[in-house]
């Protein structure tokens, strides 16, 4: 029961009117969702893949990472090691350097022919006393501790 004027704008709708309008857009816009749905499928899978993929990557890069740091550590303790042995080395270095030297400064002394240790240049004897004189040799001892030599450290 519309009444409406010929040449007037104003119409006059019946209350159900409004109803059916409304659901001639609601199946306007169901219509148009449909397709919006199914194109935008393809994007929601391309960005379910992609995100796979990242998670993938991550992981793999976890498991790197991990595998680095497990070698880095292991790298560490050699280094820690091989810098503990290189220490005892130095300092055995610096001990058989000492020691190398008095005896180089021994041997100086024999050779220089002044007398020192009984030696007597122009006889070639050795007093026997000089040997039992244990003061003498004191005085060029290191640390008051024999020299000793082991024959894997003499090269030729």
């Amino acid at each position: 029961m519309t009444a409406s004027r010929t040449g007037s704008s104003t119409s006059l709708r019946s209350p159900g009117s409004d109803e059916d309008f409304q659901q001639i857009l609601n199946e306007r816009k169901r219509k148009r969702m449909v397709p919006n749905r199914e194109a935008a499928h393809p994007s929601r899978m391309r960005k379910q893949k992609h995100l796979d993929d990242l998670m993938g990557q991550v992981s793999q890069l976890t498991t790197e990472n991990h595998q680095i740091l497990t070698s880095i550590n292991i790298a560490g303790e050699l280094y820690l090691n091989i810098e503990a042995e290189n220490s005892v080395l130095r300092a055995q270095m610096a001990e058989l350097s000492g020691r190398l030297q008095s005896l180089n400064e021994i041997v100086g002394f024999i050779n220089s022919g002044d007398g020192v240790f009984g030696y007597d240049h122009h006889h070639h004897q050795v007093d026997d006393d000089t040997f039992m004189n244990v003061n003498q040799w004191n005085c060029f001892s290191v640390n008051h501790q024999p020299i000793i030599a082991a024959a894997d450290m003499i090269m030729y």
